[in-house]
């Protein structure tokens, strides 16, 4: 049969049973509903309807009857017809790739949003939806933690996505702005499995720089440590050096620096959620175990590897027990969890903010650098720097209902 197409868009104050009045009209003419999207804005509502019928009177009278309807209703109609190689040209868009960009900061401005979809646009790519996915923010009340974020899901082909994520790099760095570019796949809305690095990721301090200060070596384990993080030493051995500076302590101290480890903002926001959606959780740590045990019974994680520390007569030898959980270690238990599971590798997640990370951020189907050195954001897959771990949830598409629904 000779049928039209058309797009129909209305706009208005939003209230219940628009929808249903609508479609209820097109129902009457046998409409076929090709495509439909709605969205709400401080009560704006903004409903497209694109739908094919039967042409000459009944695409005649429906026209009318929508426009009578609307008015009825105190909203807007309008209509375009859409000629059918338009249309098709638009489903055949349906097979190109398809990618998200999650944008994070303390708040979004209309510069930072222009220019990451600038570079959209400079590549011919298509934005198919805009979500937010932060609650609403007041005005008024000011917020002690403030924080925002948009989900763009982007259509078309690349063809060097390095190019493509090096020039969101750049305005991340300019605008204070974090910027997440994945993959639109299965794996992508199905991760299982997070696994992070302890020291300067779920807790805020280095624990054998605490130690060492007790110690009174702190200068000279700090300095080894920065040195190692930016990786400009091999991990093992910088390991080894601030073991025996650490020799002759009381384990005692161990547990009064356990007790006051400073948990990073949004990390128990972050766990708690991930555990209530049946996420596995794991702390793969160059620290050492009797930490990494205690977060475990704090935060309720799943698994824990770390180094162990040798302690004979109530003090530290300055030596360790097992193999040394360097960088690549991480990356060996992060494979071996997600086995012992049943998650395959493009399922998990890595966390974590030094060089001796990086094998597993790289190994991971997301890898996140998290408040980390440059050299670290520079080659790492997605990075947070400008708000708490619990941002890790808006690169998985969360939305503030779905994170607080679990509170």
């Amino acid at each position: 049969m000779d049928s039209d197409i058309f797009l129909l868009s209305i706009s208005g104050h939003d209230k219940p049973g628009l929808t249903s009045s609508l479609t209820a009209v097109l129902a009457e003419y046998g409409a076929n509903i090709l495509d439909i999207g709605q969205a709400n804005i401080h009560d704006t509502l903004s409903l497209g309807i694109l739908f094919q019928i039967k042409s000459g009177k009944k695409s005649a009278a429906v026209l009318k009857d929508i426009l009578f309807k609307s008015y009825e209703l105190g909203i807007k109609a309008k209509f375009k017809p859409i000629p059918l190689d338009e249309y098709e040209n638009w489903v055949n868009l349906q097979g190109k790739d398809r990618y998200i960009v999650t944008l994070l900061g303390e708040k979004l401005t209309a510069e930072q949003i222009s220019r990451v979809t600038q570079v959209i646009s400079e590549k011919n790519l298509n934005i198919d939806a805009i979500k937010r996915l932060t609650g609403r923010v007041s005005l008024i009340k000011e917020d002690d933690y403030p924080r925002s974020s948009i989900q763009l899901s982007i259509r078309g082909a690349i063809k060097d996505k390095s190019e493509f994520t090096e020039k969101f790099m750049a305005i991340s760095s300019e605008l204070n702005l974090d910027i997440a570019f994945q993959e639109d796949n299965i794996f992508r809305r199905n991760r299982r499995l997070v696994c992070f690095d302890m020291d300067s990721t779920l807790i805020q301090t280095e624990v054998i720089d605490e130690l060492a200060e007790l110690a009174g070596v702190g200068e000279q384990v700090k300095a080894i440590t920065e040195s190692a993080m930016q990786g400009e030493i091999d991990f093992q051995e910088s390991f080894k050096q601030r073991m025996l500076l650490l020799k002759g302590l009381s384990e005692d101290v161990l547990e009064e620096v356990a007790i006051n480890l400073p948990i990073t903002k949004g990390a128990r926001r972050l766990i708690d959620t991930l555990k209530s959606y049946g996420f596995k959780t794991a702390i793969l740590s160059g620290g050492f175990t009797y930490f990494g045990k205690y977060l475990q019974k704090e935060l309720g994680i799943d698994y824990v590897y770390a180094n162990e520390l040798e302690i004979k007569d109530g003090v530290l030898t300055g030596g360790y027990l097992g193999e040394i959980v360097d960088g690549n270690k991480k990356a060996e238990y992060l494979k071996e969890i997600a086995h012992k599971e049943g998650i395959h590798i493009n399922q998990t997640i890595a966390v974590g903010d030094g060089a001796n990370d990086l094998p597993m951020l790289n190994l991971a189907g997301l890898g996140i650098a998290f408040h980390a050195k440059p050299k670290v954001k520079d080659n790492a897959q997605s990075s947070i720097s400008s708000i708490g771990l619990d941002g890790v949830l808006y690169l998985l598409g969360y939305h503030d209902r779905h994170i607080d629904l679990m509170d």
